[in-house]
């Protein structure tokens, strides 16, 4: 979005600098990254994503202050994944934004999701380095212009909150098979932790235990990157109940998968909102949902999601899961990146963290030229997937 600065890199680039890119990033993390990543980062003014955070942080805020929405939210947790001891807030949050022009032609956030569940907060500053390395560049891909010690110790003090690494686990689901395996390996690199599977977790008592280099060792935090979706589609044995008084604590309590998430979106009073509206709500279905987006309420990573879905995919969702479903506004964003493949979309996650105050940390760009953003819908374009967002 600086044209100077965009037009300046599409001159420069080559194919043979994008290969050699690609094979830097999977050396960075010590394995393949399974999942598209653009040819080219994106350049934005640091007004622009300070506006964007703004607005992402005013959105949590008034969620996490309103007593009454987080008593609704509650109610839509699975009672067998209600976990003890929530916490006052949440420890991380994404808020996802696609960019309009309002009347006077300057570009404003439009929010397309929110989300109280970690993202890849170790892998995103290294693909962001890369970029820097191999392209030779110099920019800012923090929010707040941390040198890379201080946001991973930020990060690594985050996770650990005084405990010994390795009683500290970031838990998942088959976590080798996982295409988020890079930022897992990341995450251990940086921070100390070691990534475990849930299945190989143990409980006795109170207590759960995970085996390393034959021994049982005791888990005091869990760093929480299972999705109760999968979880539930995989029927994944496990051996402790997510209701159990457990002595562990949580980086990153699971409740607030649910208290903050597409749910949210109806009760949002902000400019950057589009309308959305529970489908159970509907006496009579839209006119023109071409003009809408159908989306279940806790899937993950763009799954079930239609954009623009005919009425008889409405019709298709059953009376009793229509509460389980939302109607969102489909807001037509800008195509803000010139590319040598035409002007692209790019969607802005803002990335929080939440220790003594809430704290946008750094971006993932989504960067697509279909109708949904996310790398999965996009592998089969060139100047598409997910890249870097630098401020100047």
């Amino acid at each position: 979005m600086i044209p100077e600065l965009r037009s300046r890199f599409n001159a420069n680039f080559t194919p043979e600098l994008y290969g050699r890119f690609l094979a830097r990033l999977d050396e960075r993390c010590g394995t393949h990254v399974n999942f598209r990543n653009c040819e080219t980062p994106c350049f934005f003014s640091r007004e622009l994503l300070d506006r964007t955070a703004q607005a992402g942080a005013d959105l949590v805020h008034q969620l996490v202050g309103n007593a009454a929405y987080l008593a609704v939210a509650d109610a839509q947790i699975p009672p067998e994944f209600r976990v003890p001891g929530v916490d006052s807030h949440p420890l991380f949050v994404q808020a996802d934004f696609g960019l309009v022009k309002d009347a006077e032609g300057a570009y404003q956030p439009r929010l397309v999701e929110i989300q109280g569940f970690p993202s890849l907060y170790a892998y995103q500053v290294e693909l962001a380095k890369t970029y820097c390395d191999i392209y030779g560049m110099e920019h800012d891909y923090t929010l707040d212009g941390s040198s890379d010690a201080t946001y991973f110790k930020l990060l690594g003090d985050t996770l650990l909150n005084g405990h010994a690494p390795e009683n500290v686990v970031l838990l998942e689901i088959d976590p080798w098979e996982q295409k988020t395996l890079a930022d897992f390996l990341l995450t251990q690199r940086h921070c100390g932790i070691p990534f475990v599977n849930i299945r190989d977790v143990r409980k006795r008592g109170k207590r759960l235990y995970y085996q390393a280099e034959g021994r049982e060792i005791p888990i005091h935090r869990i760093y929480n990157r299972v999705i109760v979706d999968e979880l539930v589609r995989k029927q994944v044995p496990i051996a402790f109940d997510f209701r159990d008084e457990l002595d562990v604590e949580w980086a990153g309590h699971p409740d607030w998968f649910f208290r903050i998430s597409k749910f949210s979106l109806p009760y949002l009073k902000h400019p950057s909102v589009p309308r959305s509206q529970f489908l159970s709500e509907f006496n009579e279905l839209p006119a023109a949902p071409e003009q809408l987006v159908l989306k279940p309420l806790f899937s993950f990573a763009g799954l079930g999601v239609i954009v623009g879905p005919t009425m008889e995919e409405i019709a298709a969702v059953p009376t009793e899961q229509r509460g389980a479903y939302l109607l969102q506004e489909r807001v037509r964003f800008e195509p803000v990146i010139e590319t040598p493949h035409g002007a692209t979309n790019a969607e802005i996650r803002i990335m929080y963290i939440w220790r003594d105050r809430l704290k946008a940390v750094t971006t993932i760009i989504r960067m697509g030229r279909g109708k949904m953003m996310g790398v999965d819908h996009n592998r089969d374009l060139e100047w598409v997937g997910a890249s870097a967002g630098f401020s100047i």
